[in-house]
């Protein structure tokens, strides 16, 4: 398979976190309520907050058009598989739109420390 797009993303924690803390709707305009329940679960909770928004950034840089009309953030799902290997999952318009733009396989890494957490995506 041919590689059609690579996009890296890495974000300061701390940004993630407050924003996260403030009453405005960041986390449902950017998460799905399964990341949502995820993350909160977690005890070092803004790293994985973080790691997502990372990897729906690194998504979108992968494209290589950035935003791209028809997407919407929290339908850009970070998902475990039954083994913990993150993967991309789209819902909505979003899985829609990605849909026509055929692509064979999605790869993604996350990464994170205490204050920066970082994702790579691979589209082919």
């Amino acid at each position: 398979m041919a590689i059609k797009g690579v996009g890296i993303d890495l974000v300061e924690i701390e940004r993630i976190a407050t924003s996260l803390q403030k009453d405005n709707g960041f986390r449902e305009l950017v998460f799905a309520p399964e990341e949502i329940s995820y993350c909160e679960s977690k005890t070092q909770k803004y790293e994985h907050y973080a790691a997502r928004f990372a990897a729906k950034e690194a998504f979108l840089k992968a494209l290589g058009t950035g935003w791209v009309s028809g997407t919407a953030f929290n339908e850009i799902i970070v998902q475990n598989t039954s083994t913990g290997k993150p993967q991309l999952v789209f819902t909505g318009t979003t899985a829609q739109t990605i849909a026509v733009l055929a692509y064979n396989h999605i790869s993604l890494s996350l990464t994170h420390t205490r204050t920066t957490a970082g994702a790579v995506v691979v589209i082919e």
